[in-house]
């Protein structure tokens, strides 16, 4: 009987109150849905991380006839003595593979890269630095062969590509951060909505709120059935959101950018299924506490 009359309590206040629980949906459903799509392009951002910092290779560019290098363009003995340092028992424990490309071969990779490009058309093989590509056994361990190769003769520069990757992910973790910030603000939002939501219900019910009162109903008697009505109104924000992530993830990631760029190991619904329990908890938690300090502050007015 208690529980009855609770939650015809609860269904009393959302019908009188639809508008307002309309608004709460909304903003929940969005704020939410900012939040799980950041979590899920923070797991993207680190399954990236891991695939391709695996990957990287170590890139020693020789001298060509354009660089200021002293010598001028590297010759077959400084290449030699560069290989020669590479099979050396100093750096052999740090290198899985490498291999050694030549103008000719250099100059094949670009107009392929750059098929359809202008530029292309300006570009002639000597132009193209004869390289040795390191693959190693630990990425983070390049600096040792910075250390030991850039200062040989013939070397131009050693550049690790980890570093071309850093610039791109610190663009896709600036991204996600500000989703999340925008995720904040619209929780905030929400939070607040919620919260007025309550007063507002609790103000149109004044009048058996002091029945209630009068007849030695408890403070928690009285405050469950507001609290219900914003988790109530949370709870199908969170669904829809949950609803909205999975399907980003498997129609347009899974369904659209698999298919297309299959050089990238995407998130799948697997890593969806583990947010949407994170936010249907952020939807629930948020509207309780809420609406509790919502419908005590009201209460002790």
């Amino acid at each position: 009987m208690r529980f009855g009359l609770i939650w015809s309590e609860v269904v009393s206040g959302l019908r009188r109150n639809m508008s307002m629980v309309v608004s709460v949906i909304l903003v929940t459903f969005i704020s939410l849905t900012f939040v799980g799509t950041a979590v899920l392009l923070q797991m993207q951002i680190g399954q990236m991380k891991t695939y391709w910092y695996d990957r990287a290779q170590v890139a020693v560019y020789m001298c060509t006839a354009t660089d200021a290098c002293p010598g001028g363009e590297a010759s077959a003995e400084q290449i030699a003595a560069v290989k020669t340092q590479l099979q050396s028992a100093t750096l052999t424990p740090y290198i899985q593979k490498f291999y050694f490309q030549d103008h000719k071969q250099g100059y094949e990779q670009f107009k392929q890269q750059f098929k359809g490009n202008p530029v292309a058309d300006f570009v002639t093989p000597d132009l193209i630095p004869q390289t040795f590509w390191v693959n190693l056994k630990n990425p983070s361990q390049s600096d040792v062969l910075t250390e030991t190769l850039s200062s040989l003769a013939g070397v131009q520069s050693v550049v690790d590509q980890r570093s071309y990757l850093d610039q791109i992910f610190s663009i896709l973790s600036a991204a996600s951060y500000t989703a999340i910030g925008i995720a904040v603000l619209m929780l905030v939002a929400a939070a607040l909505l919620i919260a007025t939501t309550i007063r507002l219900s609790a103000f149109s019910r004044r009048r058996e709120l002091g029945i209630m009162r009068l007849v030695g109903a408890s403070n928690r008697f009285i405050q469950t059935p507001f609290v219900l009505e914003g988790v109530f109104a949370a709870l199908i924000g969170s669904v829809l959101a949950a609803g909205a992530v999975f399907a980003i993830v498997h129609f347009f990631v899974r369904g659209y950018l698999a298919n297309r760029i299959v050089s990238i190991n995407f998130v799948s619904e697997n890593d969806a299924l583990v947010v949407v329990p994170i936010l249907l908890l952020v939807g629930i938690v948020l509207a309780a506490i809420s609406a509790n300090f919502a419908i005590s502050r009201y209460l002790k007015v």
